[in-house]
């Protein structure tokens, strides 16, 4: 804090207040937002097989364990279909209802909703946020699970996922990227705390081939969605869309 001097009374700002009472430094933001955007501004880019980003501790340690942490068993659904939608009644989102029950739901939606995140995220990606809204989705696969290959619909604007699996065998749970024949082009890396970006497009094919998971596969799904999302009790701020930056 740089402090004014008086040049004729040698007097700094300071002195104006009682001896106890000088006004407190503005806190620092919550310290998600400043590791975020560090491991968003430190991933690593790549082209192929579609433009995507690897973050290494995407978010505080501590938050990222809470997360992991959270009182909510994984769904007790047989693995019939290779989507998620077919399990819609059992998905998990931190919507009003969960931000209000859970403190760290809020924390982490807080720090996607803000527009220090926000306006990273369009500069890194090279996309416009404005008018979206954030959706985070908290996934629990067990065995059995696997997906076949997706795009991603159309109204996502943005996805990423953030691994917080420490089970044996989880450094292979990462997401399946795939070329435009759907042949496997990769495996992102899955640690605890890593994860992946891509911007939803016509060839951004990704999956998850069925293998062994013993124990529970954790993770979160963050997008940016458009207003015509219909599913609003999903939604973070349902009446609240990112605004638009000032500086792109």
């Amino acid at each position: 804090m740089s402090l004014s001097i008086d040049s004729l009374s040698g007097r700094t700002a300071l002195d104006a207040f009682p001896q106890g009472l000088a006004p407190e430094p503005p806190p620092d933001p919550d310290p998600a937002v400043r590791i975020f955007i560090g491991s968003l501004l430190g991933s690593r880019k790549f082209s192929s097989p579609y433009r995507h980003w690897l973050l290494s501790s995407a978010l505080p340690e501590d938050l990222a364990q809470a997360i992991s942490e959270l009182p909510w068993p994984p769904p007790a659904v047989p693995y019939t279909d290779s989507t998620r939608e077919a399990n819609n009644a059992t998905r998990t989102y931190f919507g009003v209802e969960n931000r209000t029950r859970h403190k760290i739901c809020d924390r982490l939606a807080m720090t996607f909703q803000s527009r220090e995140v926000t306006s990273a995220i369009e500069r890194v990606c090279d996309i416009d946020l404005t008018g979206t809204s954030l959706r985070i989705e908290y996934c629990q696969d067990r065995e059995g699970f696997w997906l076949s290959p997706h795009t991603d619909i159309g109204v996502k604007k943005f996805t990423m996922q953030i691994y917080l699996s420490k089970a044996p065998g989880s450094l292979d749970w990462g997401t399946d990227l795939l070329d435009e024949r759907k042949e496997l082009a990769c495996r992102v890396p899955s640690d605890f705390n890593a994860g992946l970006i891509f911007i939803p497009g016509s060839n951004t094919w990704h999956g998850f081939a069925k293998r062994p998971i013993q124990g529970v596969r954790k993770s979160i799904l963050v997008n940016y969605v458009g207003p015509e999302w219909r599913s609003r009790h999903e939604l973070c701020f349902p009446d609240r869309p990112v605004s638009a930056s000032e500086i792109r």
